[in-house]
């Protein structure tokens, strides 16, 4: 089982870190993404980070003001998110798949989600 938490109502311009919290024994072996969907838009892909922690993937959209991390010990994957803007409001998910070579991007190739939760960015 997979839960986010972290979300909220933050400035434009601010930051925020969420969680992603992963129960079982074998969360070290699991990629992780994260995703978001926008009110009356499509589920898209933001970051990802493989099981080790030491491969990373990024949207274009969120290359340098986004930065995932995971902390196997905790089960935890986390999200920082920095100089966020009002298009960054929407629902974050996580997701995890068995570990591959590569991080992919692809909603339909992870196998496991948390329900959510949500970030608004406004003033």
């Amino acid at each position: 089982e997979l839960v986010e938490s972290g979300g909220g109502l933050v400035q434009p311009g601010g930051s925020l870190r969420i969680s992603c919290f992963a129960s079982g024994p074998t969360f070290n072996m699991y990629d992780i993404g994260w995703f978001r969907r926008a009110p009356g838009r499509e589920r898209e892909f933001v970051a990802a980070i493989g099981w080790r922690g030491s491969k990373t993937l990024y949207d274009d959209s969120v290359k340098g003001r986004f930065t995932v991390s995971r902390d196997n010990d905790k089960n935890t994957v986390y999200l920082r998110m920095d100089n966020l803007n009002v298009e960054d409001t929407a629902v974050y998910s996580c997701a995890a798949r068995s570990a591959r070579i590569n991080l992919v991007v692809e909603s339909n190739k992870y196998d496991y989600w948390g329900q959510g939760t949500q970030v608004t960015i406004s003033s």
